[in-house]
């Protein structure tokens, strides 16, 4: 039987090991990869360097490389578990918060603890928008490396509360278009329907086939993004608006027959719908 190439199996590791390393990082959670402790650092670099020598060392087993890598992974997981037991272990496994600032005074120690530059502070601080060293407060270097900082209070931005403004509820948009389709989940989850969507867009003279993306605010409002074509050739097709419009309207003529309590007016509602109907299938018929 003739051997396979010897670039062939580095190929064919390296994507046994991308799919080994993809798999135990979904398993160590978002935590490990948005905020790295010292541990989880010297974690990483060690399993990145077993998977690099099990992947071009051919003479290595491919099954003992990924059993070590799932040692180190075992191991964060069970600091993890340990360090919210005990203070002491979690301090010395992710670190602690180093005061850079307090009181307004920029401490000179913790600066040469951390080996912390004054140019390397004031890039961090302008980072956060703050140029004035005299503007802050307190400022403190997270275990990931972030500076959080606390503004003096004259210079912190006014809020409602201290204007004794009552402010409006405010909730997060509801995208209800994607890639010019209705995401009808969205629509239902605020109460909407398609033909309500179909009527704001032609109140903006747009259509679905428009949008690119569209929102929902918390006032009722819809907004939308365009594709970059529609916004290079921003007048829409007027039969494509008509035909929007005259949707909506012979919608209004059926919830108004359905709602009606008089029987000569719920007729006259269902004949003004059907003649509408009639002028979108002739108007369709000519569009053909």
């Amino acid at each position: 039987m003739m051997a396979m190439p010897e670039w062939l199996i580095v190929v064919s590791r390296a994507i046994m090991m991308l799919a080994a390393l993809f798999l135990v990082t979904k398993w160590l959670g978002k935590k490990q990869i948005s905020q790295l402790s010292f541990f989880e650092y010297v974690i990483g670099i060690t399993i990145g360097s077993i998977g690099a020598e099990v992947i071009t060392g051919l003479d290595r087993s491919f099954i003992h490389g990924v059993i070590g890598i799932c040692a180190f992974v075992v191991l964060p997981i069970i600091g993890d578990k340990l360090s919210m037991k005990s203070k002491k272990l979690r301090d010395f496994l992710e670190g602690k918060g180093t005061v850079l600032i307090q009181n307004g005074n920029v401490i000179e120690n913790s600066l040469k603890k951390e080996r912390y530059t004054v140019d390397e502070l004031m890039e961090l601080l302008r980072k956060k928008d703050v140029f004035q060293l005299s503007d802050v407060e307190f400022a403190i270097l997270e275990p990931t490396g972030d500076l959080n900082i606390l503004l003096k209070k004259e210079k912190q931005p006014l809020t409602a509360e201290d204007l004794n403004i009552t402010v409006p509820y405010m909730k997060e948009p509801c995208t209800i278009i994607m890639d010019g389709v209705v995401m009808g989940q969205a629509l239902n989850s605020i109460g909407k329907n398609e033909e309500w969507v179909k009527g704001e867009l032609a109140k903006q003279s747009r259509v679905m086939q428009d949008v690119f993306i569209g929102q929902v605010d918390s006032a009722g409002q819809l907004t939308v993004d365009l594709y970059d074509h529609v916004i290079q050739h921003p007048t829409a097709a007027k039969d494509q608006i008509l035909t929007a419009l005259l949707n909506r309207c012979q919608a209004d003529l059926e919830l108004f027959s359905l709602a009606s309590q008089a029987e000569e007016g719920m007729l006259l509602y269902q004949k003004n719908s059907e003649k509408l109907k009639k002028v979108q299938h002739d108007l369709k018929s000519l569009n053909q």
